[in-house]
């Protein structure tokens, strides 16, 4: 099961950073999880300011 961002997502970019795997990229208007990637670590969900990275 991967993360995904929703559209409470503010772009700042805070998830980017946190993202082990480098699984997160910024989209034309929000943040972009690749489930491909995904190793399912919660680190982005740890750091959302808008509780924006929610598990699938």
């Amino acid at each position: 099961m991967a993360y995904a961002i929703n559209s409470d997502c503010i772009s700042c970019g805070s998830c980017e950073a946190e993202c082990p795997v480098s699984a997160i990229t910024e989209g034309d208007s929000i943040y972009i999880i690749d489930a491909e990637t995904c190793t399912d670590c919660g680190a982005c969900a740890d750091v959302c300011p808008v509780d924006a990275c929610v598990a699938q």
